[in-house]
């Protein structure tokens, strides 16, 4: 059983039988702060200082910080060059979306993408089972991440990125993007706890309150 918790922005602990996994380490930047923590594994989306506080996290631990294929305490972990705008990078930059492999179920961090997903991403993302997307940020529109969100057609969707009252206030709301996705805005849970076999047909949104 996987274990998820939220710290703001794209910040999220997925604890697992083996391991656990933290992606993009929350800054002070966002108005979030993360306390000390631990992990196996770091993923850095995209070299900003709002998501690449390396300073909270305790030694020892394995950084990800790009494209590949990656094996670290039997998590599995594929990091695929995505980008910050739709000009291919050439405005913001280059982002990298993960494939998290762990305790039989694959989740996917979009990190900070900003443009839709082509066919060869699209591809190489494949089957998801757990979609943590960017569902009101500066670089997709809460419009565009639903329907990133669709195409994708995850089981369970948890929305980052998005304005909450202890962080990215200037982002856009959650609601935005749930009525977007054409469900309701779900209530906020203190933490994920998930096996494969809970896994549905029916998206299910799941939203998590700050840890």
């Amino acid at each position: 059983m996987a274990e998820i918790r939220w710290y703001g922005h794209n910040c999220f602990r997925i604890r697992g039988k083996d391991a656990v996994v933290l992606t993009d380490p929350v800054g002070k930047e966002t108005g979030y702060s993360l306390a000390k923590t631990t992990a196996d594994v770091v993923t850095i989306s995209s070299h900003s200082p709002e998501h690449a506080n390396l300073n909270a996290i305790k030694p020892e631990y394995d950084t990800v910080t790009g494209p590949g294929e990656y094996e670290m305490h039997d998590v599995f972990i594929t990091g695929i060059r995505t980008h910050l705008d739709e000009d291919k990078g050439k405005v913001r930059g280059h982002n990298t979306v993960y494939l998290i492999e762990m305790d039989g179920m694959t989740f996917c961090h979009l990190g900070d993408l900003g443009h839709a997903l082509g066919e060869e991403a699209t591809e190489a993302i494949g089957d998801v089972d757990v979609l943590l997307v960017p569902a009101g940020s500066a670089t997709l529109d809460p419009a565009k991440a639903a329907e990133i969100t669709n195409h994708l057609s995850p089981k369970v969707v948890i929305p980052m990125q998005y304005a909450t009252t202890a962080g990215d206030r200037s982002l856009a709301s959650l609601e935005s993007f749930c009525r977007n996705l054409g469900v309701s805005v779900p209530e906020p849970a203190e933490k994920l706890s998930l096996k494969a076999s809970d896994l549905g047909e029916t998206l299910q949104v799941v939203a998590l309150a700050v840890s």
